[in-house]
């Protein structure tokens, strides 16, 4: 590469500039508020994990170890490593290492990057968000419907609509093993209608074909031995105490039996959230109960249950739905007539900054400290800013000990003089409201 050939962002991983990123600055917001609420606590990661992680919880003949992962080998100590493709192995083996359940059960939440080696389209990047949420230690399907119903307050207080709940149960192991050995036995008997794929992944994961999206298989599939014919008892009273406690609170739902997920590590519940609005990647949220994964991990044997929530996703529908978001101003445009104000002018900005008021200095174009600029374009700029007021640092005011404070925003551009000794007294009438 010529030594000033110009760089650009990895194929898929996408720069969030403002005044994009204040709509994920809101979308943020909104989530940390409500896991708040539901008294979900903040837990961060690190990006990089070792490999077997990932193909030990995630399962070795999965879309996503086969096919999606960013995994090296590091160069200093030979550790495979790779950039974590999902967030729910990751704060497990947290859980496991920090000993997190000593005490019982957390409810958990992180934000953060995601990696997958996938063809970029809208809604799918190679670096795309996450928000996820894990209760663990708990095993009653009251936690299912609780991260349930944590999603679908996020779409109510997003404005979001028309957002369906899938449900299916995987039932326990020794139910899926039974379903499985059905399962194998009816695709071994369709092999003509299978493709590739489907072929290879007939006897390693038979649940996962019938997750097929190939529309010559779908007759076939649709006639496939069903799990739920295999749940037992116990597994049934599960799915059922999860749809009673949703009908309770008026969160409708269909049953899905081919609702799989791509993971391997789910068993009894699991559940997706779908929307219409984003063609093909419909998925906006989805998760279940993983109650053996923290074991295959190595820790103690204990439940949990959790969901991922793919942020540009949700974005996206917010896009759609036309959801107005607020851009964040600042309250004071600061305008200086003269660069020899400035000693003063930023003692004065220094001061409304520590009260509170969000201000925006004038600055001078192409680096130049000799002038800065003229009123009227000074003036124009604060306009296009978005503050709500604007301060004019005059010689005449400042020859005074004061300042000029006029409105930009209430249409008669009313103005007043303020005295520079008594910031602390006029500066809470510069906030802004919300």
């Amino acid at each position: 590469m010529a030594k000033n050939e110009k760089l650009t962002a990895v194929k898929g991983m996408n720069d969030i500039l403002p005044p994009d990123s204040a709509r994920w600055e809101w979308f943020e917001a909104k989530v940390r508020d409500l896991m708040g609420r539901f008294a979900y606590r903040n837990i961060r990661t690190p990006i990089v994990e070792p490999t077997a992680l990932f193909v030990r919880g995630l399962g070795e003949v999965t879309d996503i170890v086969e096919k999606e992962m960013y995994s090296f080998e590091d160069k200093l100590n030979g550790e495979h490593l790779t950039l974590r493709p999902e967030g729910t192995a990751g704060v497990v083996r947290s859980v496991v290492e920090n000993n997190l359940l000593y005490e019982g059960g957390k409810r958990l939440f992180y934000i953060g990057q995601m990696f997958r080696h996938e063809r970029p389209q809208r809604g799918r990047y190679r670096q795309f968000h996450q928000v996820g949420v894990e209760a663990l230690g708990f095993a009653g399907p009251e936690l299912d419907a609780e991260v349930i119903l944590l999603a679908a307050q996020l779409w109510k207080e997003l404005g979001i609509d028309g957002v369906r709940l899938e449900l299916n149960s995987l039932g326990q192991p020794e139910e899926r093993k039974a379903h499985r050995a059905a399962l194998i036995a009816y695709f071994e008997q369709h092999t003509d209608v299978m493709d590739e794929e489907a072929r290879r992944r007939m006897h390693s994961n038979p649940l996962r074909v019938l997750d097929t999206k190939n529309p010559a298989m779908q007759d076939m599939v649709n006639a496939a031995p069903r799990l739920m014919d295999y749940l037992g008892d116990a597994s049934k009273a599960h799915l059922k105490a999860v749809q009673d406690i949703l009908d309770a609170n008026d969160v409708a739902w269909s049953l899905n039996p081919r609702l799989v997920r791509g993971m391997d590590y789910y068993n009894l519940t699991v559940f997706e959230f779908i929307t219409d609005k984003l063609g093909s990647q419909g998925t906006i949220c989805g998760g279940g109960r993983y109650d053996y994964l923290i074991e295959e991990i190595g820790g103690k044997p204990a439940p949990a249950v959790g969901w991922g929530m793919g942020v540009e996703r949700v974005l996206e529908v917010l896009k759609e739905v036309g959801a107005e978001i607020p851009q964040p101003a600042a309250d004071v445009y600061a305008i200086i007539p003269d660069a020899s104000a400035l000693p003063q002018v930023f003692k004065t900005v220094q001061q409304l900054r520590a009260a509170g008021v969000a201000v925006q200095m004038h600055a001078a174009a192409g680096g130049s400290a000799e002038g800065m600029g003229s009123m009227k374009s000074q003036f124009k700029k604060a306009d296009g800013s978005g503050a709500r007021f604007a301060l004019i640092f005059g010689a005449d005011e400042l020859s005074q000990g004061k300042v000029t404070v006029k409105s930009l925003r209430d249409g008669e551009g009313q103005q007043v003089q303020q005295t520079l000794a008594d910031v602390a007294l006029w500066a809470a009438s510069l906030k802004s409201a919300v």
